[in-house]
């Protein structure tokens, strides 16, 4: 929203122009977000008496989870030219990773299983419960690997697009 809303109020291409670097852009506008999801998550966490078997794993499951969301919403941000857009062009989006899990259920197709099975939030899942089993890394490796495809992809894919939108109109 803070993309699309740069955007809307057409201080976007300033920032574009910037002779700050892409990646500095990118952390500056996603700074915030991260730091009061990780508070949210510590919070959570700590308020609910979730024991952590591995906080190192588990951390480390937060923090690729969080690159990819926060690349997810950069780009719909990216894509969208108003903040409202942004929210109906981000619906979709939401309804397959958050919903993903209770669609399994519902579904018969076996490609379609697989497909929502490498979703990021499947994998999430899935680690938390191979740690809450004292599993140990190599229980969780593939995971984490599938993972770190998804945050390679969408850090690609919302770099690309911003260089874009840097010389586009």
């Amino acid at each position: 929203a803070m993309v699309a809303e740069e955007k809307e109020k057409n201080t976007l291409r300033g920032l574009l122009l910037s002779p700050a670097s892409t990646l500095e852009v990118l952390i500056g506008k996603s700074a915030l977000s991260a730091i009061v999801t990780i508070i949210v998550i510590v919070a959570s966490v700590f308020l609910s008496g979730f024991e952590t078997p591995s906080i190192f794993l588990f951390s480390l499951n937060v923090l690729l989870c969080l690159i990819i969301y926060i690349t997810v919403g950069t780009l719909l941000g990216l894509f969208s030219r108003t903040v409202m857009e942004t929210t109906i062009i981000g619906m979709p989006v939401l309804m397959i990773f958050g919903v993903g899990s209770l669609i399994k259920s519902a579904v018969n197709n076996e490609i379609l299983l697989k497909i929502i099975s490498l979703l990021p939030n499947e994998q999430f899942d899935e680690i938390i419960s191979q740690l809450s089993r004292n599993g140990g890394l190599s229980d969780v490796i593939n995971n984490f690997l599938i993972l770190v495809v998804w945050v390679l992809v969408m850090l690609a894919i919302t770099f690309y697009t911003y260089g874009k939108r840097r010389f586009d109109k």
